[in-house]
């Protein structure tokens, strides 16, 4: 790791808000994931912190950076062990909303490889609404950034979007879980798009060419998505890095290169970049410079079990990479 990253590690500031999930990860690792009807022996299972937004957040807040959660939780025990885990790694979660029944939770496996299987409950993510949206509305209109990702109900995540950025702040969208056709509303007030190889494919369609994109392919990516609207694109690439695709005042394809390392478990890996995204846009850093950071901070996930779990503080992180 050069001093160069080093210094702008230390320097994250700025105000993030997450709008969106929280969820109870229920994790067992297995040598192989299971076919369909299929049974495998796993471990031992584990209950960790997690739901997209909710790792998110943790993400930035560990490295730092101010960060404020907007989302739902229940009335089941799993409620304050999300709170407890969000406000560990410096998150403010005093405008998340208390629903009956149960919090979100996911079902995750684990292989050998790292690799993993999700299925998500939504729980009380599913509570969230516009009303709730404009309950809190000084409050998430309060930061630098807004984050938003796709496990929440469309119509309270649309809202939230369109307030914020009426009020001037960045929208990035995490098109995760995917979904196609999003409403035009929540279109427009997006600033930064960030999705994976995969989720690229899916959004583009056969349009999209095959992997893997040489610059010629991914020059035909970024002109697809500008028809679609957007502008300024990181696409995350696992193992290979990431793709930067800006096309406001010109066009610029950039490729950040991977931090290589041996994955434990990938579990959150791709929350994990998008948290020190947040909170390098919340610093007024230029977006290569951001995924440049998020490097770092995705690997360093992949090396630790769980989710939030395995994120780090910069400290932690300057550590395991001082040989980069």
């Amino acid at each position: 790791m050069n001093e160069s990253i080093k210094h702008d590690l230390e320097n994250l500031s700025g105000h993030v808000c997450v709008f969106g999930s929280m969820n109870a990860d229920y994790t067992v690792n297995t040598q192989t994931l299971p076919q369909p009807g299929e049974t495998v022996r796993g471990g031992a299972l584990h209950l960790r912190p997690g739901g997209k937004s909710s790792n998110q957040a943790a993400a930035a807040g560990k490295l730092g950076v101010s960060t404020h959660m907007f989302g739902a939780v229940g009335s089941d025990s799993n409620a304050e062990f999300l709170l407890t885990q969000l406000n560990s790694a410096g998150v403010d979660t005093s405008n998340v909303l208390h629903s009956e029944g149960s919090s979100g939770a996911t079902l995750i496996t684990v292989d050998a490889k790292g690799e993993n299987t999700i299925v998500y409950s939504p729980g009380s993510n599913a509570t969230l609404s516009p009303a709730y949206v404009h309950a809190c509305e000084k409050q998430l209109c309060s930061g630098d950034v807004l984050g938003l990702c796709l496990e929440t109900p469309l119509d309270a995540t649309t809202e939230a979007a369109k307030i914020c950025h009426e009020k001037g702040m960045s929208v990035v969208l995490n098109d995760s879980p995917f979904i196609k056709d999003l409403p035009a509303e929540l279109l427009e007030c997006v600033d930064v798009l960030l999705v994976n190889e995969i989720e690229v494919q899916q959004l583009l369609g056969s349009s999209c060419p095959e992997l893997p994109w040489d610059d010629n392919d991914l020059g035909a990516i970024q002109n697809m998505l500008r028809r679609l609207g957007f502008t300024r694109v990181v696409i995350t690439l696992g193992a290979h890095g990431s793709v930067v695709l800006e096309a406001k005042d010109s066009l610029s394809i950039t490729r950040v290169c991977p931090i290589k390392v041996t994955a434990v478990d990938t579990t959150g890996c791709g929350d994990a970049f998008m948290g020190c995204l947040l909170g390098g846009l919340a610093s007024g850093y230029p977006l290569v410079r951001c995924a440049e950071l998020a490097s770092y901070v995705g690997a360093y996930s992949a090396c630790g079990s769980g989710a939030q779990a395995s994120y780090g503080t910069v400290t932690q992180i300057e550590e395991a990479f001082s040989q980069l």
